[in-house]
């Protein structure tokens, strides 16, 4: 799975609620990635953010595992696997912004990407 692939459709599974702060989200993943939440709208970016609100340090693997389900965030970070720096609640609330079904049909949408 290209994870850089993916967090670029990211933004495409995320229904953010009412209210959701303007902020910019580091991945810092093995091609970093960033996003930017403005006006009621999510966009990715490749590579590093001037000033991120919250950089996630995570690794490829890890982080398709988190999207998936299969790691809690909260047992990620206490193990090392997930390091936040910034504004934690940040990083939370935007997770719980993602669409499961959306993810995956982004997910199979890379995949294919990848096979064709």
């Amino acid at each position: 799975m290209n994870v850089k692939e993916l967090l670029l459709k990211l933004p495409e599974a995320i229904d953010l609620d009412q209210g959701a702060p303007n902020a910019v989200i580091q991945f810092e993943t093995s091609e970093p990635v960033y996003h930017v939440v403005e006006s009621g709208a999510v966009q990715a970016h490749e590579g590093q953010a001037p000033t991120p609100d919250v950089a996630i340090k995570i690794s490829d693997d890890n982080l398709d595992k988190l999207l998936r389900g299969e790691l809690n965030p909260m047992t990620a970070m206490f193990t090392g696997k997930l390091r936040v720096k910034g504004n934690v609640a940040l990083a939370q609330r935007l997770i719980g912004m993602i669409d499961r079904s959306k993810l995956e049909a982004a997910r199979a949408q890379v995949l294919a990407d990848e096979n064709a």
